[in-house]
Formats: C-alpha cells, sequence, structure tokens
C-alpha cells in the first residue's frame, strides 16, 4: 500500500519508530520532494486516522514497523493517498496488500453482502477472516459505523 510505504520511509532513514512531526514533513517535501509541506501534514492526518500513526507533543510514532516495509527504488507515492478512505476501502487495500486478487476479492464480498444481508464493511471483514486476514481493527471500526 502506498500510504504505508510513504510514511514508513522517513522513519526508515531515522533508523527509529518515532520522530518530530516537522522532520517528517521535511523528508517528505524537501528531501524526497513528494509532497509539498501542507499535504506531507495532510499525510499525517489521513495516517493518524487510519492507525498507521499515532501523534503527541509535535512527537509521531508509527504503530507499524517502518522496517518491514520495502520502500521500492523509484516509489513515488499517488496524491490519492492524501483522502480518507471508507472503512470498506481500508479492508479491501488489507486483503489486497495480503496477497487477495482486487476483483476476485470485491466479487466474493459482493456475494457475501447479498447472501447474508449484511453492510459490505462486515461482509468483507467476514471475507478477510475467512483468509486468515487480521482485520480485527478494522471490524471494530466496521461495528460502530453501523
Amino acid at each position: 500500500m502506498s500510504l504505508r510505504t510513504a510514511v514508513a520511509a522517513p522513519f526508515r532513514e531515522e533508523g527509529d519508530t518515532r520522530m518530530g512531526e516537522s522532520a517528517f514533513v521535511v523528508a517528505l517535501s524537501l528531501d524526497r520532494d513528494w509532497f509539498s509541506p501542507d499535504q506531507a501534514k495532510r499525510l499525517i492526518d489521513v495516517a493518524a486516522s487510519e492507525g498507521l500513526l499515532r501523534r503527541e507533543d509535535g512527537t509521531l510514532e508509527a504503530r507499524f514497523d517502518p522496517q518491514e516495509t520495502a520502500v521500492p527504488d523509484g516509489f513515488e507515492p499517488d496524491e490519492s493517498i492524501l483522502r480518507k478512505r471508507s472503512t470498506f476501502e481500508r479492508l479491501l487495500g488489507t486483503l489486497v496488500e495480503a496477497g487477495e486478487d482486487k476483483q476476485e476479492a470485491v466479487a466474493a464480498i459482493n456475494g457475501l453482502q447479498s447472501d447474508l444481508a449484511v453492510t459490505v464493511e462486515a461482509a468483507a471483514a467476514l471475507y478477510a477472516h475467512r483468509r486468515g486476514i487480521d482485520v480485527s481493527d478494522l471490524a471494530g471500526t466496521a461495528r460502530r459505523e453501523l
């Protein structure tokens, strides 16, 4: 997922899971030239809302191990990662990251939704569970949204 990759890059360079918010913005905007400073701040907001970052007193903490996220040579994130994704989009993204084919997953999720008469988010969480993919955090979000 490019959001996780974009967030991981500055932490990988620092070799730590914590860094100052301003250093993170500089790393994405000036060092890598991926985003403007305002866009880099927006990325922080999106990543925090998706549980990838924790923000506290001007410090950011990665809520995942950035060293386990590869940043391919030539990687450049798309600006689309700057928008908040729905719970379903996040569930689908997790499935694709785990190696599921996107079109097949969507078709299977739609089938579950129809068969079980549940929301698309509930169907996606069930599909992931049946595939052995941990989406417990997103399943909780889907439950709260009901």
